[in-house]
C-alpha cells in the first residue's frame, strides 16, 4: 500500500467517525435580558454590546457584566448573551444554586413558567425577577438536515455517549431541531467536570427514546 492511499484510508476512517457525531460544549452560567430589563440596569435605550458569537447562529456574549443575587449568596461578573429576549431568564448548575442559597429546576430555556426568581445588579441599579432562574436541561442543537441524518425529531429525548477523558453517557438529552441552529451538544460546567471535558470532545447520539 503506498503512503497516499494510507492517507486516504485514515481520513475516510476519521470521516466514518465524526458521520454522525457532534462537539460538545460547556456553558457556565449567565443571563438573557429582555429590553424592559436591560433599560433599568443599564439606561432606556441601551445596546448589548457584542464580545464574541457564540457557536448557535446570532448569539453572542457581551461586554456587559451583571451580579446575580440569591437568599445566601451571589455571583460577580456573571455574562449577558444576546440579543435581547422577550423575557429575562438566568441559567446557572445546581451547585451555583447552593451557593445562591436557592432551588431553581431543570428546564429547557425559555421555559420558565413556575420557576424562581432572582435579582440582577449593575452597579446601583438593580432589577428584581419573580421567575426566570433555571438549571438548562442538556441539549442537542441539530440542523434539519443533521436531524434527519440522525433519525431524530424536536424534543425527542436521547442518550448520548461523551468521548471525554472519563467517558460518560448522558441519559435525558432533549434534541433541539431549527434551521436557525447549528449541530452541537450543550453540557453545564457541573455536567462538564463529570466527563471530563476538553474543548473539541465530541458526542455521539446512541440510543434514541
Amino acid at each position: 500500500m503506498s503512503l497516499e492511499q494510507l492517507v486516504d484510508k485514515i481520513v475516510e476512517r476519521v470521516q466514518d467517525e465524526l458521520q454522525g457525531s457532534f462537539e460538545v460544549e460547556a456553558s457556565g452560567r449567565h443571563v438573557h435580558l429582555s429590553q424592559k430589563d436591560l433599560d433599568a440596569l443599564f439606561g432606556p435605550g441601551y445596546q448589548l454590546t457584542k464580545a464574541k458569537d457564540l457557536s448557535q447562529p446570532g448569539q453572542y456574549a457581551c461586554k456587559e457584566r451583571l451580579t446575580v443575587l440569591g437568599p445566601k449568596g451571589a455571583f460577580h461578573n456573571v455574562v449577558i448573551l444576546g440579543p435581547v429576549r422577550k423575557e429575562s431568564q438566568v441559567e446557572v448548575s445546581l451547585t451555583d444554586c447552593l451557593q445562591l442559597g436557592t432551588k431553581a429546576p431543570i428546564r429547557e430555556s425559555g421555559d420558565i413558567e413556575g420557576t424562581p426568581g432572582v435579582i440582577l445588579a449593575n452597579g446601583n441599579q438593580s432589577v428584581s425577577l419573580d421567575k426566570g432562574l433555571i438549571v438548562a436541561k442538556r441539549h442537542v442543537h441539530m440542523t434539519p438536515e443533521d436531524a434527519k441524518r440522525a433519525g431524530v425529531e424536536n424534543h425527542e429525548i436521547v442518550q448520548v455517549k461523551v468521548e471525554g477523558e472519563r467517558p460518560l453517557i448522558f441519559d435525558d438529552v432533549v434534541i433541539r431541531v431549527s434551521p436557525q441552529f447549528a449541530t452541537y451538544m450543550h453540557i453545564d460546567y457541573d455536567e462538564a467536570n463529570a466527563c471530563g471535558f476538553k474543548k473539541g470532545i465530541r458526542g455521539r447520539i446512541i440510543k434514541k427514546g
